[in-house]
Formats: C-alpha cells, structure tokens, sequence
C-alpha cells in the first residue's frame, strides 16, 4: 500500500469485531445506560482505552503496525469494535511516547527508527541502568534476586516460541523489577520508558531474543552466587548487545 495512505484495512486485526485478550464493554459500543454515574463511566472509558493501548503496543513490539504508515482512529476502532475516541486517547498517548506522529485530519503515522536511533536509546539506557545493576549486584541479598527467577524464566519461555509482544512486556518486568530494588522510583519510571521505546519494533531473530533472554537467568545466577566479577561482565555484555 502506498506509505502515507489511510489504512482501512488494518493487519494486525483481520477480522471485524474485537481483537484478542481486548474485552470491550457493552457501552463502550455506543450504547447508553440511563441513569449510570458519571464516574463509573469514566472508569469503564479508563479501563476500554487501556486495553486499547496495551493491544497498539503488542501491535507495535511486533511490527504489525508498520512504520511509516498512517492508521486512522476510525478505522483502527472499527476492527476493535468500539468507537474512534478510546483509540485516538491511545494513540495520543503513544504520540507522548514517541511511538507515532500525529498526521492532523488524517490519523497518527508510526515513527520510524534506523539503527542509530536504537543504538541511541541502548545508550542511555546503559548509562542509566548499568551502574545502577553493578550497585545492587554489591548490596542485595540473593533472596531478592531469587525472586526475580519467574520473570527471567519468562523471557526465556516467549523468545523460545517467538511471541515477541510476550518477551517485551517480560522483559521490562524483569528489568523493572531489577531496578526496583535500588528504591528509586523515579529511576524505574525513566528506565522503563526508555526501555519500551527501543522495543519498537523489536529488532532481533528468535535466536537473538532467546540469547539475550538467557543473560537474564545467567545474570541472576551469578547475583545469587555472590559472582560480582561475573555479573559485571554480564551486565556489560547484555546492553552490548542490546546495542547491535
């Protein structure tokens, strides 16, 4: 299709009606209940718009919404099955985000990113997050790292069968999770932003996510094992690769 174009026939969802794991009240699709407090609406539209979101960002992760193009909310909110607004909400969150452009009258264009623009973002994640990891690998006790196991194994069990919007959103839970134990919540709240930029789209062959996922469980063995030489090598070699 010509890049620039309207799409209306959007491929991520195929098929009419709400996608997977989207479940979309009833008023949500222009119905009205007489009578409803305004605050349970605007909870309902709250709920509606996040589920919205989540399905763009998976969307995204695996490039079904292909950069360069433009998506219009109307035609976006009709595969989902709900009107335009909880999808233009979406979006203009994903426009704060840097994930698309907002292309006026027209619908929003996904943002495209070259190899120094991910290298960039692999960066200043590094500069954030590895001192930071090399701080923790000197003071946490390997309990708390031992309960960071499930998520690691996460990221393991979506590389290893290619579901790239599941390793994503496991791998930011297990980093999140790593940085939350530093008690700065501001450091996760940016760490973590920068971390879903640089997944958009998700670069990399399922060989190459399941070899940057085993660095999780690795990097987890060797805080546990007190290995401080070690986990500094893996951390180093970690966002070296997330730097290829």
């Amino acid at each position: 299709m010509e890049q620039g174009r309207a799409r209306e026939d959007v491929r991520p969802y195929a098929s009419a009606g709400t996608p997977p794991g989207v479940r979309v009240p009833e008023q949500a699709r222009g119905e009205h209940t007489h009578g409803e407090p305004s605050a349970a609406r605007m909870v309902q539209r709250h709920s509606v718009r996040g589920q919205i979101l989540d399905a763009l960002r998976a969307a995204l992760v695996g490039g079904e919404l292909a950069p360069g193009e433009v998506y219009s909310a109307p035609a976006l909110g009709a595969r989902f099955g709900v009107s335009a607004t909880p999808v233009r909400e979406a979006m203009q969150q994903l426009a704060a985000e840097g994930a698309v452009e907002v292309v006026p009258n027209r619908g929003f264009r996904v943002s495209e990113r070259g190899p120094r623009d991910l290298a960039e973002l692999a960066e200043v994640r590094a500069l954030i997050e590895v001192p930071v990891l090399l701080r923790l690998a000197r003071t946490v006790p390997a309990a708390d790292w031992c309960a960071l196991r499930p998520l690691a194994d996460a990221t393991v069990a979506a590389a290893a069968v290619g579901d790239r919007a599941a390793y994503a959103e496991s791998d930011r839970s297990f980093h999140r999770a790593a940085l939350a134990l530093s008690g700065n919540q501001q450091l996760v709240s940016v760490a973590e932003d920068l971390h879903r930029r640089s997944q958009w789209p998700l670069a990399g062959s399922r060989a190459c996510l399941l070899a940057d996922a085993s660095e999780h469980t690795a990097l987890l063995d060797a805080l546990i094992a007190r290995d401080l030489p070690g986990a500094q090598a893996l951390v180093r070699e970690h966002f070296d690769r997330a730097d290829v």
